[in-house]
């Protein structure tokens, strides 16, 4: 079984940044590509940001790039996403999700396990 606990939420002003974390309580996490997903309410689900098993290939949705960066720590089986220049089209629950494989992607449908997720407030 694999825990997901997202954390690093909160509101902030427009321009501001955010550390979101990922913890894992499983070590098969460690060899799978991670990602992160956002939801706003009324609004479907979309794809942020993925990483592959080692750390590399990093993918990003055109509206993030440039301003978040995703990271992993295999070590502490933990996954990060440092979000600079928020915008308060950024508001959305974040969750943070393990893939079926070695790579991140940007379909949700590749993932098989997803965490509660972190409410990001971005005020104007």
């Amino acid at each position: 079984q694999v825990q997901l606990v997202e954390s690093g939420g909160g509101m902030v002003q427009a321009g501001g940044s955010l550390r979101l974390s990922c913890a894992a309580s499983a070590r098969t996490t460690t060899n799978n590509g991670m990602g992160w997903f956002r939801q706003a309410p009324g609004k479907e689900r979309e794809f942020v940001a993925a990483i592959a098993w080692n750390g590399g290939s990093p993918l990003y949705a055109d509206s993030v790039k440039g301003r978040f960066t995703i990271s992993r720590d295999r070590a502490k089986n933990t996954l990060y996403l440092q979000m600079n220049s928020l915008e308060p089209e950024d508001t959305a629950v974040y969750s943070c999700a393990a893939s079926r494989s070695a790579y991140g992607s940007g379909d949700s449908a590749q993932y098989r396990y997803w965490g509660q997720g972190t409410q990001v407030t971005v005020s104007s």
